[in-house]
């Protein structure tokens, strides 16, 4: 495979649940994802949710809906802050941020051109996974007030 270098070692990825969000009226579960031995710092996610609500506030765009964030620490100081909802009962959208490093001091939207683009990495597509499989069982419910708490709690805890 031309696309994966020789030197390339896969190592796995813990993936950690953390208090949901609420932006407005949407709610959305929070995955934590990084290396075992380096998770991502309580002081970052802070950041990431504060982050988060002043988008909401400035418009984010989301208008009562369910989903989830994916906070993924993709080396020592580089953040992807993927913010994922269900519309159309069975689409999921996605608005991708990004903290570069220590010189940018905030997370900022991750440019998307045109075409052919990158969306979820082997890692997270583990939490998508699940996700998609509790979206499923959330569908076939009631989908009431009782099985949105149902919803919410159903979240992964493993290995990516």
């Amino acid at each position: 495979m031309s696309a994966v270098t020789i030197e390339y070692a896969h190592k796995s990825k813990a993936i950690r649940p953390a208090p949901s969000i609420t932006l407005g009226d949407s709610v959305l579960k929070w995955y934590d994802l990084a290396p075992a031995e380096e998770p991502v710092p309580p002081w970052l996610q802070v950041l990431a949710r504060g982050g988060l609500h002043a988008a909401g506030e400035a418009g984010l765009g989301l208008d009562d809906e369910l989903g989830f964030v994916i906070l993924h620490r993709c080396g020592e100081s580089f953040y992807f802050l993927l913010i994922t909802t269900w519309r159309s009962e069975n689409e999921l959208w996605e608005t991708v941020c990004v903290k570069q490093g220590p010189d940018h001091p905030a997370f900022e939207p991750w440019p998307l051109d045109a075409g052919h683009h990158p969306t979820f990495c082997v890692w997270e597509l583990r939490a998508v996974c699940h996700e998609q499989g509790a979206w499923s069982r959330f569908l076939r419910s009631s989908r009431d007030a009782v099985a949105k708490k149902e919803y919410l709690r159903d979240t992964y805890t493993g290995l990516a």
